[in-house]
């Protein structure tokens, strides 16, 4: 039940999960609101709907699981607005249609769709590999924001989401910095300039019941009416299901609206909210490992299902999103945007987290009792534009922009260390969360951290050849780092500290048009990034002995090209990444870190999308990746050559599609995963495994759809993350989908 007691504050949506306050966001949307009034100037009665980029059209319209489409503008490779053809960078677009066709059912499943990059839901390391590089190293966003947190992004429900994007390697000039394996930006749904309808139900296994709801309206006026043209946007979805491990629940909602106005004179506003609350009673985090471990890690079969938490241990966070952008077409040369944001999330965890089986794996022994609270905003405004001119007498187009963000966050954190309880690992029950000596309810900050940033960008793309052309970018950015302690001070963690960064980052690329529809391209690029975890909850320790940003360096080739006369799409790229300046252990006194060490990798990466006839299609990508420590200390011990935990070697995904009649279409995907370390001495792992999907749709009519899915058809026990215990992947699981859109 939401409670509204204010028209800016909502309530717990259940009585015993925790109240969370909207009032961080009253003020910013009273200022989004003030920048509504700059379209009352305009005079002109025209109704440009403007953009930064035009939209190409092709003939051979991309299906979801045939070809490739690289000739749509994408926001993430380019600030400019560039196509993926066009990008000298291997870009990935999974666009709705994607995610509907392939089932897809959060963020986290939508990401498989990615090139060599594998996502975990492991609870409270929430995570992605991308070209050998974790979370930590990966910038991940949202709407092109970043919050600079990577359980930010954790998994969410995908109804809301237009699309997500992708640009693998170096990349902190575009969005900032923490991007050294890549860039990952979630687009939500907002207005579009046209009135429909849609919905769906989904259900399944582990009682599953998901029901979701899409509106798009003209709000007054007509089509080509003088005056402003609005256009508002509402779409719902809610989950109520348990899950395959035994005693966790997950209530979900997500609300994504917004108000699209055309004010004429090429000025165009959208006002953009995003609620989103979701309650998980007894999480699942993880599975213990049978004893010796060592080698080949071995899970007991019988433990697949067991769930050692709390009888009430809880997850539970509300996130909020606010954006005003602000679009003037100032000339068919030069067009304006500006974009205030604000962000604000609660995060709640009240967990036994650490389970592992005594020597003779006769007992369950459960530790590290874990109570914690996120408080965590973001409140910022980017000013950018494009300017289309010539240089020389050849085309030539700009991308300029100031980017400014606060961003604070508070920790509540309060662990006990030690032994909670010891189980039958078959037979057994747990005690409720605040029975456990020293557990007990309420919040102690730690810190808070604040990281206020400022950047300049600068982007250029220049024809220096009838068919060549020359894509440059840089960012300046100033960082600064507030902690305040919040707890005893002592000379590890005095009252406050203070540090400050100044990184420039870049790239240089040229696109080399060798045919119609064929292209080869080269780049080199760099990256910032913090040294030892991430800013926003870096501790004393992180900052004080950690006085430089790390320093990624990229070399990519590749080529972009149709062929079989436009049925088929392929894209290559081959990369080198270098990173340097990682907080390392000293070897001469192992209680200090210094920056010194060094990762690397280097890789391959191959997709191809045909589709031979109007009943086959298939898409398919290939990933390689050699990642490894060039220099590393952990424990005293040297990890050169040992590759980083959780990284597979090798990714490969296929996805068919046979239209079996014009009303049947069968889809099965097909996912390999190599071989992964689970620590990072490398002597202890997971082998491959591959995993099968099924679906069958039947096109009921014009307006309806079902479809039923069977996920991990062949039930491969598989883990999909590992550490001291391992986080398993589901098992077979049934749904059956009903979409309606009209």
């Amino acid at each position: 039940m939401i409670r509204s007691t204010a028209p800016c504050r909502v309530a717990a949506v259940r009585a015993h999960a925790p109240s969370f306050p909207l009032s961080p966001l009253c003020a910013s949307l009273l200022a989004s609101l003030a920048l509504a009034p700059l379209g009352a100037a305009a005079q002109s009665h025209a109704t440009d709907a403007p953009t930064l980029q035009a939209v190409k059209v092709v003939d051979s319209v991309p299906t979801p699981n045939g070809r490739i489409n690289l000739d749509t503008p994408v926001e993430t490779g380019s600030r400019l607005g560039l196509s993926p053809r066009e990008t000298p960078a291997s870009v990935t677009v999974v666009d709705r249609s994607t995610i509907e066709a392939r089932g897809a059912q959060d963020t986290q499943e939508i990401l498989r769709a990615i090139p060599g990059v594998t996502a975990h839901n492991a609870p409270g390391s929430i995570g992605v590999s991308y070209r050998g590089f974790g979370s930590g190293s990966i910038g991940q966003m949202f709407n092109g924001i970043s919050v600079q947190y990577s359980i930010a992004a954790r998994p969410v429900d995908s109804w809301i989401y237009d699309r997500v994007e992708a640009i693998g390697g170096p990349s902190s000039f575009l969005f900032g910095s923490g991007a050294v394996g890549g860039s990952i930006n979630y687009v939500t749904k907002t207005a579009e300039r046209h009135d429909f309808t849609e919905g769906q139900l989904r259900l399944g296994q582990n009682s599953l019941k998901e029901v979701s709801l899409g509106l798009n309206r003209r709000l007054g006026g007509n089509e080509g009416t003088a005056g402003p043209q609005h256009f508002a946007r509402i779409d719902l979805n809610h989950r109520d299901a348990g899950n395959w491990v035994n005693g966790m629940h997950t209530r979900s909602a997500q609300l994504a609206t917004s108000l699209l106005s055309d004010l004429g004179g090429g000025l165009s506003h959208t006002l953009a909210y995003e609620y989103q609350n979701e309650h998980v009673d007894r999480p699942y985090w993880g599975t213990p490992l049978l004893n010796p471990v060592g080698g080949e890690l071995r899970i007991d079969p019988r433990t697949r299902f067991a769930n050692y938490n709390s009888a009430d241990g809880v997850y539970a966070q509300r996130v909020q999103w606010l954006r005003s952008v602000t679009q003037w077409k100032v000339s068919d040369a030069l067009q304006l945007r500006n974009t205030f944001y604000a962000y604000n999330a609660l995060r709640d965890y009240r967990n036994v987290e650490t389970y592992r089986f005594n020597a003779s794996n006769t007992q369950v022994i459960r530790s590290a009792a874990f109570l914690q609270r996120h408080d965590h905003e973001v409140l910022g405004d980017r000013i950018e534009g494009t300017y289309r001119s010539s240089l020389a007498g050849r085309k030539s187009d700009w991308a300029f922009g100031l980017d400014v963000s606060v961003n604070r966050q508070t920790r509540f954190p309060l662990s006990l260390s030690g032994t909670v309880s010891t189980v039958d690992p078959y037979r057994f029950n747990t005690e409720n969360f605040f029975s456990i000596p020293g557990m007990v309810p309420g919040f102690k900050p730690d810190r808070d951290n604040k990281v206020t940033n400022t950047a300049l960008y600068l982007e250029n793309r220049t024809a220096v050849a009838p068919r060549v052309h020359l894509l440059t970018a840089l960012r300046h950015e100033r960082i600064d780092l507030d902690l305040i302690n919040r707890r005893a001070v002592t000379a590890a963690m005095p009252a406050s500290y203070s540090r400050s960064y100044s990184p420039t980052t870049g790239r240089i690329g040229v696109v080399w048009d060798i045919a119609p529809g064929a292209n080869l391209y080269a780049q080199y690029s760099t990256a910032a990034d913090p040294p030892s975890g991430i800013l926003s909850t870096a501790s004393f320790a992180d900052v004080m002995n950690n006085s430089e940003l790390t320093s990624g360096r990229q070399a990519e080739v590749g080529s972009k090209i149709d062929f079989w006369g436009g049925k088929g799409t392929a894209t290559l790229a081959l990369y080198q990444i270098t990173r340097r300046n990682i907080a390392t252990q000293d070897a001469n006194n192992p209680g200090v870190t210094i920056l010194v060490g060094e990762q690397s990798s280097k890789g391959a990466e191959l997709s191809v999308g045909l589709r031979p006839s109007t009943r086959w299609q298939l898409q398919a990508n290939l990933t390689h990746v050699d990642a490894r420590y060039e220099n590393f200390m952990q424990g005293g011990v040297s990890l050169a050559g040992k590759t980083p935990t959780n990284t597979p070697a090798t990714v490969a995904n296929l996805w068919v599609g046979y239209a079996i009649t014009p009303q049947l279409q069968a889809s099965a995907g097909v996912r390999h995963v190599g071989k992964v370390y689970a620590n990072a001495a490398n002597t202890q792992w997971q082998s491959a495994y591959t995993l099968l999907d099924l679906g069958l749709a039947w096109k009921v009519n014009k307006t309806s759809t079902l479809t039923g899915r069977i996920r991990n058809a062949t039930d491969r026990l598989h883990a999909a993350n590992l550490g001291s215990q391992a986080y398993l992947g589901a098992p077979r699981t049934a749904d059956v989908t009903l979409h309606v859109a009209f």
